[in-house]
């Protein structure tokens, strides 16, 4: 009876290696086991993953953290921190705000930690500004541009939603909100450096962080 349990708990475990390997797959492409990365990029990747776990650990309407990894996969992608989706059908502004923060977790570690940025931050950068202008110009969530969204009105080759001005705040106050987010995520990050040296050490140890 004892071989027939650890022989079940053997099968369970090897299934759960598979489905694990299975979500690291279709989450961030093939293991490209022959990438060579010098051992300073791996260094920069390992704080930039760390940088968006930490951040992700300590706001309080982020996603929860589930894997860290700076295994290469797929195209492009040198490593990436896992989360579990909160279900909700509406986000409210600091919800936004945490995971735009969140999101500059992996560049404001470079900045911090090295004094310099890198491009493994593309991404990123696309998400906070998507997130931004939609804020600003889609949910009403700015109190400069006010209670108005052109969300449904920007398809429209004939009429232009709104004026140069208006066009030039929308600017503006995106610029605003991500470099305040940035900062902040840099400002959190420096609070907590000794979790983010923690995190990064073991990544370059285990390569994951479960």
């Amino acid at each position: 009876e004892a071989a027939l349990i650890a022989a079940r708990r053997n099968k369970e475990e090897v299934d759960m290696d598979d489905f694990n390997y299975a979500l690291d797959r279709v989450i961030g492409g093939l293991e490209k086991k022959n990438k060579l990365i010098s051992p300073e990029e791996k260094e920069i990747i390992a704080y930039h993953e760390a940088g968006h776990a930490i951040c992700g650990w300590y706001l309080e309407h982020a996603s929860p953290l589930v894997k860290v990894t700076i295994v290469p996969r797929g195209i492009g992608t040198l490593g990436y921190a896992q989360y579990l989706p909160k279900d909700e059908y509406i986000t409210r502004t600091e919800a936004l705000l945490d995971r735009m923060c969140m999101t500059f977790g992996g560049r404001a570690a470079e900045e911090v930690v090295f004094g310099k940025v890198s491009t493994g931050a593309q991404s990123d950068l696309d998400q906070v500004t998507k997130m931004a202008y939609s804020m600003v110009a889609v949910f009403g969530m700015n109190n400069k541009v006010g209670q108005v969204s052109f969300y449904g009105m920007q398809n429209d080759s004939f009429t232009k939603p709104y004026s140069d001005e208006t066009a030039s705040m929308i600017d503006d106050e995106v610029r605003r909100l991500v470099n305040s987010q940035f900062e902040r995520a840099k400002e959190l990050l420096r609070e907590k450096r000794k979790d983010l040296e923690v995190l990064a050490q073991q990544l370059l140890e285990k390569e994951v962080v479960l």
